[in-house]
């Protein structure tokens, strides 16, 4: 008889033993254990609003609304990540503002920094060695420096020309480690001064707007029908002698949902959509052989003018007493120039 093969050897990461029933049991998050750790961090943030120095605050709100030049953030690891965020939303904020990397700005991105700037260093502890490497750098370059720190007596605190002390009582992680608390307060406060910012430069929320094109709330308050309609040249356009037989085609090919009625001079008499075709077909049997447009059009549509908001050309298509799926678009004196859809709304973004 063979030898039989060696077993093979254990894997170093597999637990061959069936775990107890205490370690399942902590390796599941208990609905208690969860909320006291939302009762925890709501508590350290309770700690920072209540012993945030709001003099010092001000001033910093001060100090970056008389900058004469850019605003710039920097920090590194989780801070650099908030100080970057709060840079985008000054920037989405109609406010001069950008991001240096403490070690891109020390081969050569330092170059964008002037006098006349501004430069908040984000750090919990305010003793990282890059961001102290980068203070006599920045200083050569004339800019002001502000330091965002949380540690009492830090270097970076005493090497910049202001700093702002954001109180930390803890951070939530079991070893006051991972800077989760922290990092949240520096959001809160950075966000907070950022929208006293926009407040103090009266920026609008049509400014506001105008900085976000592509998002729904720009494309509402941006966005007006003559932006979003369909032109003459792609209306299903018939006139009040047409007989309905005759304007199928015309009725379902144009993607409307209806025939805009109009005479010679192209003024609006009416609408006739699909559902009244289904209604008149009903009503009149074969009847609608012989009946024309004009004698069952709607001779009362909603309409809109091409200067609306695109938005408010929503709201009217789904006013009482009943929704519509398109809006005639009329010019001075109730000329025709465009149709606009629910449809069209949609796929802008509206």
């Amino acid at each position: 008889m063979g030898s039989l093969p060696p077993s093979p050897s254990p894997s170093p990461f597999l637990d061959h033993a069936s775990p107890t029933e205490e370690e399942e049991e902590d390796c599941r998050i208990s609905k208690t254990r969860l909320i006291n750790l939302f009762k925890s961090q709501q508590n350290y943030l309770n700690y920072f609003f209540s012993h945030l120095d709001l003099s010092h605050t001000l001033t910093f709100t001060h100090t970056l609304l008389s900058s004469r030049g850019t605003i710039f953030f920097t920090g590194v690891g989780k801070s650099g990540f908030v100080a970057h965020k709060i840079s985008q939303t000054l920037i989405s904020l109609s406010i001069r503002s950008g991001f240096i990397s403490p070690l891109d700005a020390l081969h050569g991105d330092i170059g964008i920094l002037t006098a006349r700037d501004v430069l908040v260093f984000f750090s919990k502890s305010g003793n990282t060695e890059e961001l102290l490497t980068l203070v006599p750098c920045a200083k050569a370059k004339g800019a002001y420096l502000v330091s965002v720190t949380s540690v009492e007596g830090n270097a970076l605190a005493a090497a910049c020309d202001f700093n702002v002390h954001l109180p930390l009582e803890r951070e939530l992680c079991p070893f006051d480690l991972a800077p989760v608390t922290s990092t949240a307060i520096q959001m809160l406060f950075g966000d907070t001064v950022a929208i006293a910012l926009m407040g103090a430069r009266n920026l609008t929320k049509e400014d506001y707007a105008s900085n976000h094109p592509a998002g729904r709330i720009g494309k509402s308050l941006i966005f007006k029908v003559k932006d979003v309609m369909k032109k003459l040249d792609e209306l299903p356009i018939c006139t009040e002698r047409d007989m309905i037989m005759d304007q199928l085609v015309e009725l379902t090919s144009k993607g409307c949902g209806c025939l805009l009625v109009v005479d010679e001079e192209y003024h609006l008499l009416g609408t006739f959509t699909d559902g009244d075709l289904r209604r008149t077909l009903k009503a009149s049997g074969e009847g609608i052989f012989k009946l024309t447009v004009g004698e069952t059009c709607n001779r009362n549509p909603r309409t809109i003018g091409p200067d609306a908001m695109a938005v408010e050309a929503m709201q009217k298509m789904e006013s009482p007493p009943s929704p519509v799926q398109f809006l005639p678009v009329i010019d001075h004196p109730n000329i025709l120039i465009g149709i606009v859809t629910l449809h069209g709304l949609v796929s802008a973004g509206l």
